[in-house]
């Protein structure tokens, strides 16, 4: 299982061969070096820690400091463990070339926040009904959401309104369409969460 971490960059479309637009969302992925080798003699498992972008050392605990040095790299600003994949050692670096043309990855990101929304825009409720009958203020409303005397209390997990988005979200089969390793950028077919400029994970 090969994997990176990347910076969304935004969305494009590209042509392909029989004149079909296909959408396209660019990350920069990598350069990402390798900042930790875990083995299952010293930390009971198997995994590689790789860091990607750049941070101020002011900005750095010292420990973190002392924990990029074992590597000889710079501090990072995102680290992500990954099963081992590739004869990799501490201070590597992991390339965007891990991918190719014709490849299916799963990206993972956080989602853009939407703040506390409604029943209509988080859960598609229609509302309670027409604004005729005597109704008023009562299109979005999300009706009814609980039973009587008995059980007397709400459910756990009853759609209602609240915070939406801002959570993790992974999508699934995602097609590369094109690797342009000499920019370190990735074109991937079709969205991935995130907003533009934030972290991504991209793993095959």
């Amino acid at each position: 299982m090969a994997g990176i971490i990347g910076k969304k960059i935004g969305m494009t479309s590209i042509f392909s061969a029989d004149g079909k637009n296909i959408p396209c969302t660019l990350i920069e992925a990598g350069p990402c070096v390798v900042t930790q080798v875990k083995t299952s003699e010293k930390d009971g498992y198997e995994a590689l820690q790789i860091g990607y972008g750049e941070k101020k050392d002011k900005n750095t605990p010292n420990p973190m400091k002392g924990h990029f040095k074992k590597a000889k790299t710079t501090p990072k600003r995102k680290l992500v463990e990954f099963p081992v994949f590739n004869d990799l050692s501490l201070g590597d670096t992991v390339l965007v070339d891990v991918f190719k043309e014709g490849d299916f990855v799963d990206v993972a990101g956080t989602s853009k926040g939407k703040g506390f929304q409604g029943v209509v825009k988080r859960h598609g409720f229609r509302g309670v009904g027409d604004k005729t009958h005597g109704q008023h203020n009562r299109l979005r409303a999300p009706g009814s959401i609980g039973a009587a005397s008995y059980p007397a209390r709400v459910f756990k997990g009853m759609r209602m309104a609240g915070q939406m988005g801002n959570v993790r979200v992974t999508t699934t089969n995602l097609e590369v369409v094109k690797v342009l390793a000499d920019r370190n950028i990735i074109a991937i077919k079709g969205s991935v969460p995130g907003a533009k400029g934030s972290f991504v994970i991209i793993q095959k």
